[in-house]
């Protein structure tokens, strides 16, 4: 990890590692279905499940992602990460992140074309059984998530320290040929990154102070993003509790060539922040001040994931 993959206090950026979770996905995925003759493939990311940032990551520390398929369906497959930190200056080693990611198969020649993913060998049957839950389970969020999808009011004028409206943030990029893959549409780890920044923007906003990402809740990545199109990346808070924020970030996409596409929603996600202090401990979050009758809607469904997360707080799998 290298100073331009930290943030303004020295850890690494959750973009970057978000970005090299789902490189390491899409590798192990494209490879996979790539095992049979046929039409070439690659893996193009539609989900990713709730992120786990465990361990800050430092300047100098090495990064070890690796990556295992865990359940395959006729046309997508989950791939489950886990990024290790090494400080290679004492040998310690930290688990810092983890993650579950799913993957479609699209032909290199018609991307609109989705490929059949070859099975996998399963340990036992329990456990193809676990992962066919887990996918039934996304597949309905996934779904449920695309009929929520609402639009980004522009805050106000002058908008009141600690409200919605005076952190609310939006970042606008260009989709050029580094941002993508080799269908000319954009990496999902490249989209990731820029909606990490901007979740981080409006979380300093609100506190003032260090901030770090703390988790992601599922990412839904609704429709492709081609190259030259203009990204709109939206932040806005939606729920604090003493010592968190959540934030909703949306991405809408438009073309700069085709005249015809209109603007459209492509990728949603709520990100978790937490506050710290110098010696980075968790400082209190300043209460958010609710102006809407919306704004109390998404504050209360916020709190809703909130008690939902911490009753769970399960693995999304057992680190050796």
């Amino acid at each position: 990890m290298r100073p331009d993959d930290s943030n303004l206090a020295g850890n690494v950026h959750g973009g970057i590692i978000l970005k090299m979770i789902e490189e390491a996905g899409c590798i192990i995925g494209t490879r996979h279905c790539n095992v049979q003759n046929g039409d070439r493939c690659l893996a193009a990311l539609v989900r990713v499940e709730k992120t786990e940032f465990l361990s800050p990551m430092f300047i100098g520390e090495v990064a070890h992602v690796t990556a295992e398929i865990t359940f395959t369906s006729k046309h997508s497959l989950e791939v489950q990460v886990k990024v290790i930190g090494e400080n290679v200056l004492t040998g310690a080693k930290k688990l810092a992140s983890k993650a579950a990611l799913w993957y479609v198969p699209c032909s290199l020649k018609n991307v609109e074309k989705i490929m059949e993913v070859p099975p996998i060998k399963y340990a036992s049957a329990e456990q193809e059984e676990e992962g066919r839950k887990r996918y039934e389970a996304q597949k309905m969020e996934r779904m449920e998530t695309k009929a929520r999808i609402e639009e980004a009011v522009a805050p106000p004028a002058n908008p009141e320290q600690h409200t919605v409206g005076f952190s609310q943030s939006s970042l606008i990029h260009l989709v050029g040929p580094s941002d993508c893959t080799l269908h000319d549409y954009v990496h999902g780890g490249a989209t990731m990154k820029l909606m990490d920044e901007v979740a981080g923007i409006v979380a300093a906003r609100h506190c003032n102070t260090n901030i770090v990402t703390a988790s992601v809740d599922a990412i839904n990545f609704h429709r492709k993003i081609k190259k030259g199109c203009v990204l709109t990346v939206t932040g806005r808070l939606t729920f604090i509790s003493n010592k968190s924020m959540e934030i909703e970030v949306m991405v809408d996409a438009s073309s700069m060539v085709e005249a015809e596409m209109r603007k459209y929603r492509a990728v949603t996600a709520f990100f978790t922040y937490i506050s710290l202090d110098k010696d980075n401990k968790p400082l209190p979050v300043p209460s958010l001040k609710i102006e809407s009758e919306d704004e109390q809607r998404r504050f209360d469904e916020g709190k809703a994931r909130y008690l939902q997360n911490k009753a769970k707080r399960l693995p999304l799998f057992l680190v050796p």
